[in-house]
Formats: C-alpha cells, sequence, structure tokens
C-alpha cells in the first residue's frame, strides 16, 4: 500500500513538475513574442531615422528650396525664349547653359522637398514678394521679352538675366549663412559661383565691363 502511495505521488510530483514548466514556457514564449512583436510595429527605429534626416535640415533650408523652384523655372523659360529669337550665337549659348545648370536643380531641389515632407510649389505658383527680393521678372516683363528678337532681344534678355542671377546669388548667399543642411548649403555654393561668373560675362557682352 505504502508503495503504491509513493509510486503515486511521484507521478502526481512529475505532473505538476511538467505543468509548472509549461506555464513558465509559456509566459516565456509570450513574453519573447511579444518583445519580437513590438519589435517589428514600434516605430522607434523609423522614428529615430527620421528624427535624424529632420535634424539634419532647418526652415531657411526649406525656404531656399521653396523659393529657388520657381525662381529657377522663370530662368528656364526665359532661356526657352532665346531660340529663333536671339541673334548672337553667345546669348543662344548663354540659354542653353542656364537650362543644363538650372533644369537639374529644379529636380533636386523638389526631391529635397518631398523627402521632408514639404509641398513641391506648383507649376506657375510665385511669391509676388520675389519679384523685389528675388530678381524675378513680372508677367509684363516676361511679356516684353517674348515679344521681341535679334538684336533687342539680346540686350533685353542679358538685362533681365542679370537681374534674376543677382537675385538667385542673394537668395544662396541666406541659404549659405542660416540654412544647416549639406547639400543645399553646397548648392547654393555652386549657384553663387556659376551664376556670378555669368552675371560678369553678360555685363561683359553688353559692354558695360
Amino acid at each position: 500500500m505504502n508503495s503504491k502511495r509513493s509510486v503515486f505521488r511521484r507521478h502526481a510530483a512529475v505532473a505538476a513538475a511538467g505543468a509548472a514548466a509549461l506555464v513558465l514556457a509559456a509566459c516565456g514564449g509570450g513574453g519573447d513574442s511579444s518583445a519580437g512583436h513590438d519589435g517589428h510595429t514600434t516605430a522607434s527605429p523609423s522614428s529615430t531615422a527620421a528624427s535624424a534626416s529632420q535634424g539634419r535640415h532647418n526652415a531657411a533650408d526649406v525656404a531656399f528650396a521653396k523659393g529657388m523652384i520657381p525662381h529657377h523655372r522663370q530662368a528656364v523659360r526665359m532661356a526657352d525664349l532665346a531660340h529663333g529669337r536671339a541673334r548672337s550665337a553667345q546669348t543662344t549659348k548663354l540659354a542653353e547653359d542656364i537650362k543644363k545648370a538650372q533644369g537639374p536643380e529644379i529636380e533636386t531641389l523638389s526631391g529635397w522637398l518631398t523627402s521632408w515632407g514639404e509641398e513641391v510649389p506648383a507649376e506657375g505658383a510665385m511669391d509676388h514678394s520675389m519679384h523685389d527680393t528675388g530678381g524675378m521678372m513680372t508677367t509684363a516683363e516676361m511679356d516684353e521679352l517674348q515679344k521681341a528678337s535679334g538684336k533687342a532681344f539680346d540686350t533685353a534678355f542679358m538685362e533681365m538675366m542679370i537681374k534674376h542671377h543677382e537675385g538667385a546669388v542673394s537668395m544662396a548667399k541666406t541659404e549659405q549663412a542660416d540654412g544647416s543642411y549639406a547639400p543645399a548649403k553646397k548648392m547654393a555654393g555652386q549657384i553663387i559661383s556659376s551664376q556670378t561668373a555669368e552675371i560678369d560675362k553678360m555685363n561683359e557682352l553688353l559692354g558695360r565691363n
């Protein structure tokens, strides 16, 4: 009898130990599963990456991109007018160089804004305050340029583009002083260098140097 009772107790103890092990395993598994689930669904890694990305630019960088896109678009439209209207090869070459440089920059600036979660200025959108600060042409000035041809076009194009470039250089200098996004500051430096050289060239062609 005692032997049977001892065997029964041993079986009961083993069963209890097994049940306890199962409970512990379930708890442990649940913990691991929860941790793994949290690891997949938590926004922490992406948030950290986003924060790092956001930290690379500031309001000045956004203003630079949003201002330079319509500014460049107008320069490209002005350059497009040279075809069939310009008389001198220098004016035609200058217009081609402007399109080659500023077209890709528009795409780059638009890409930055999109990656920052900012809105890209719509085609035709323009801040009218830029007429004074950014050297943008008015509608009347663009109409005047479109109606001109030959030497009159060359002169008007260069005079307007000098003013336009001076506005871009000013905007680029502001970006270099106030911006924090390294690629934008680098582009600003390139704009200052290339457009200052083009201003000098146009002044020379106009006989101002």
